[in-house]
């Protein structure tokens, strides 16, 4: 690669988490600019196609989060153009993309994950709120975590203490995507594993710095939450967090980097996952480059990795 390579680096695009997309994705094209190659940023819109044939990349490096660039459909048509590209294909994307459906995956495999009950606004409406209230409390109790099924940075994550607070929850949800994921509520330790190559780095430990969880806000501010990498844990524990992220990521067919979030249950102590986010963040107050850096890998390093990896046969 030392006459260096032409690489649209997809950012911004439409979705709520537009402006960390621009952030990840002006750090990768200054990284990918000091390893030689020729980066071009591209604020993805309706004229993706016509300003990806002009400049005819080598390679297409997605920093693209949210809907866009994380539910398959851009890496379906980057394979369509036969554009090279970073990160996962189709079908893992999408399945990552879906909560629901990577718990019935991760449930089929045995992995630990929050039991939960998933409701589409339209099936509410028919089946009567009274009806899924009873079968919440029933099946799950309270209080509850109540998160669209499809977005990701925990944007539309809201608890309900009890029943009265499940509709504005769901709601909440609804405003985000057309289905919702209800999920016992976990105590314990808020981790994230990322993985790089199939290998799990070093954990990552998020602790909010108010009494709230690890939300869109507490992610992408400075100061809102203190990050711990490694995390402060047993050498067991640890290893457990490890494996739970390498055996996930290898379940959904996710390939080059991933982040797998968890939490550590402190009923059982057993890690319990969240999701795996198929195009994590890359800015300063992102958790994979914290884990990359405990791990002793410069973040050009990384890039560069990941450019190779795509660009590897199959």
């Amino acid at each position: 690669m030392s006459d260096g390579l032409s690489v649209a680096v997809l950012k911004g695009g439409r979705s709520l988490e537009r402006q960390v997309s621009l952030a990840s994705g002006e750090r990768v094209e200054h990284s990918l600019a000091r390893l030689g190659h020729r980066p071009a940023g591209i604020d993805v819109g309706a004229d993706l196609v016509e300003r990806l044939a002009g400049l005819q990349p080598d390679l297409v490096f997605i920093a693209l989060h949210g809907r866009d660039g994380e539910d398959g459909s851009l890496q379906e048509l980057l394979e369509t153009l036969g554009i090279p590209y970073t990160g996962s294909e189709p079908a893992a994307c999408a399945r990552a993309w879906d909560k629901q459906v990577t718990k019935d995956l991760l449930d089929e495999a045995g992995i630990g994950t929050p039991q939960a009950l998933s409701f589409s606004e339209t099936a509410l409406r028919e089946f009567g709120g009274a009806q899924a209230l009873a079968r919440v409390d029933e099946k799950l109790g309270f209080p509850v975590v109540v998160k669209p099924c499809r977005q990701g940075s925990a944007l539309g994550v809201r608890f309900a203490s009890g029943p009265d607070e499940l509709p504005e929850a769901l709601l909440s949800a609804f405003s985000y995507c057309e289905r919702a994921l209800i999920e016992e509520f976990v105590p314990g330790r808020e981790l994230a594993v990322p993985v790089f190559g199939g290998e799990a780095l070093p954990v990552v430990e998020a602790r909010p710095t108010e009494d709230t969880f690890y939300d869109f806000e507490a992610r992408y501010t400075i100061g809102s939450a203190e990050l711990s990498c490694p995390a402060d844990l047993d050498e067991a524990t640890t290893a457990q967090a490890r494996e739970t992220a390498e055996r996930t990521v290898e379940l959904l067919g996710l390939r080059s980097f991933a982040r797998v979030d968890m939490l550590l249950d402190e009923r059982d102590g057993e890690p319990k996952v969240l999701e795996a986010d198929a195009v994590p963040g890359l800015t300063d107050t992102s958790l994979l480059p914290q884990s990359i850096e405990a791990a002793g890998i410069g973040f050009d390093e990384f890039v560069g990795r990941v450019v190779d990896a795509a660009l590897a046969p199959a």
